[in-house]
């Protein structure tokens, strides 16, 4: 892929893209998270690119007006997963990067479609059915209770325009740095785009998967966990790996919050480096 991409559409919606980095450097496409956009990735990306790397990073589905739907099944993992695969046609095969709900898509694109994968590297979430499965063995839906506050409609986005204060202060209780928090207020909040976001959320019903042998990857796979993430413990963690057929690395952060990218960009663009090296 020799042009720069700016966009890519699918399904009536319009993605905007980053494309940075050497047009003939391996590419690393990198997923954001919830509530974050691209802008979470930028000091990671700009670490790769000097490496060597293209970094090509879309706005999800939900955090831009022009790929914003309005019913919640359109957040359905079917339909995140058909979109960043959509965008790897685009690169051609490529390796996967994401964090957050970036990752948990960039896991289930890795085993829907491992042909557009180079390697997998998934940061803080693990596997969706390794999640799933440590709600019955620790107190992982304790962690998850806002979750199910997110499924009240409106009531999220109300809180966090009319209570910016509280909003704020959720996100700092989670690890997130006051820079990375203000970019959120600026990039999402205030734009009103928060409800795009808290669609993935609101889509998790809508879901129908169970797990097998097509859930398991088979590309060579990093999986980035650190031990402060007040909202993942280490159950799902350690059963990341039951998914996972190829090379496997289980790689923890001592002390370190869930915003990985925010805190440590720099051993992270290190942790991705060395994972593309098995592919």
């Amino acid at each position: 892929m020799t042009e720069r991409i700016t966009e890519f559409t699918r399904a009536g919606l319009t993605f905007p893209v980053l494309d940075s980095g050497p047009l003939d450097g391996e590419t690393v496409v990198l997923l954001h998270g919830f509530p974050q956009t691209p802008t979470s990735w930028r000091a990671t990306a700009e670490l790769l690119q000097g490496k060597g790397f293209r970094t090509v990073i879309p706005t999800q589905r939900g955090y831009a007006r022009s790929a914003t739907p309005k019913h919640r099944w359109q957040y359905r993992s079917s339909e995140l997963v058909a979109d960043t695969a959509a965008l790897l046609e685009r690169t051609g095969p490529a390796h996967l990067v994401g964090h957050d709900w970036g990752s948990s898509t960039a896991w289930l694109t890795a085993a829907a479609h491992p042909d557009l994968v180079r390697t997998l590297t998934a940061v803080s979430v693990p596997h969706p059915f390794a999640f799933l499965r440590s709600f019955l063995r620790s107190d992982q839906a304790l962690k998850s209770y806002y979750m199910y506050l997110f499924q009240i409609p409106f009531l999220p986005e109300l809180l966090a325009t009319r209570a910016p204060g509280a909003f704020r202060a959720f996100l700092r209780r989670s690890g997130m740095p006051d820079g990375a928090v203000a970019t959120v207020v600026d990039e999402v909040v205030e734009p009103g785009l928060l409800g795009g976001g808290l669609g993935y959320y609101r889509g998790m019903p809508f879901t129908a998967a169970r797990p097998g042998a097509s859930s398991h990857v088979t590309r060579p796979t990093t999986y980035v966990w650190s031990t402060d993430d007040i909202a993942l413990g280490r159950a799902g963690a350690e059963l990341a790996g039951d998914y996972v057929d190829g090379p496997y690395r289980f790689v923890v952060l001592e002390g370190v919050s869930h915003w990985i990218p925010d805190e440590r960009p720099a051993e992270l663009a290190d942790i991705i480096a060395d994972g593309t090296a098995l592919g």
